[in-house]
């Protein structure tokens, strides 16, 4: 099995086709797994590359003073770039993976060629996004659990055997700290500004019925984030790319392959 040494762990990755580099950043009730329904359509026309991030699937966090958690999520993917000799990717990142690919694009530009965050702010917050997150975080549907929120109600209805699957996908991931994702307290950053002004495209992405980042919130970062681009996904709770991957990959390919020169 392919693991890379990275950071102090061993990162569990996986490379599939050839051609400009496609990184999949998977979110917390996922790994590596959960992309089987985007890499064989994607390998088609790029090297795409899956991985573990520390603390999910294959690949352990340190112990002790060496559990670095999820601030390294973006050193590990740069790390793991440089270990597979990629020196510059596209990154689709799914809920938690945005802060995995915005961290690696700003902090080492260049390496970015092009940026998907489907169902994610990306950290592109303003007053409006924070004012949406409130107002959703004191609805119903804000109260629910977050895996009672990770794929529709409807795929239940219409899929039970999809969301099995979902389910049992997540449950493959290690035990980690109730808090391990838990936002800083007082943090009022932003990377709008930043996303504005980098050299690689942006593609917001959400689904209709997403119920962690419904599609007000995605849309008003879109917004925060001029130049960027916003898709949504018909049908779909958060997790689009398993509810609805003809219409995800349709919608992610296409903005590829125009951000690669491809049409």
């Amino acid at each position: 099995m392919p693991y890379a040494p990275v950071n102090g762990i061993d990162l569990y990755y996986e490379t599939h086709g050839r051609g400009a580099a496609v990184v999949l950043a998977h979110g917390a009730g996922g790994n590596h797994l959960s992309w089987w329904q985007q890499v064989p359509a994607f390998a088609e026309r790029f090297r795409v590359v899956t991985f573990d991030h520390r603390a999910f699937g294959r690949s352990r966090d340190g112990e002790g003073e060496a559990m670095l958690g999820r601030r390294m999520f973006h050193e590990d993917l740069r790390a793991l770039l440089d270990v597979l000799g990629i020196d510059r990717a596209a990154v689709v990142a799914q809920s938690m993976g945005g802060r995995t690919a915005v961290g690696v694009a700003l902090r080492n530009p260049g390496r970015c060629t092009a940026m998907v965050l489907a169902g994610t702010t990306g950290g592109a917050l303003n007053d409006e996004v924070r004012a949406l997150q409130e107002d959703h975080r004191d609805s119903a549907a804000g109260r629910l659990t977050l895996m009672q929120r990770a794929v529709s109600p409807a795929l239940r209805e219409r899929a039970a055997d999809l969301d099995f699957l979902y389910r049992s996908i997540a449950r493959l991931n290690p035990p980690r700290p109730r808090d391990f994702l838990a936002p800083i307290p007082g943090y009022t950053g932003s990377s709008a500004g930043r996303l504005a002004e980098a050299d690689f495209p942006v593609l917001f992405l959400v689904g209709e019925h997403d119920a962690i980042t419904p599609p007000p919130v995605v849309e008003a970062c879109h917004r925060a984030v001029p130049g960027s681009r916003f898709a949504q996904i018909g049908g779909a709770g958060h997790s689009a790319y398993f509810e609805r991957p003809r219409a995800f990959n349709e919608a992610v390919l296409a903005f590829l392959g125009e951000a690669y020169g491809a049409g």
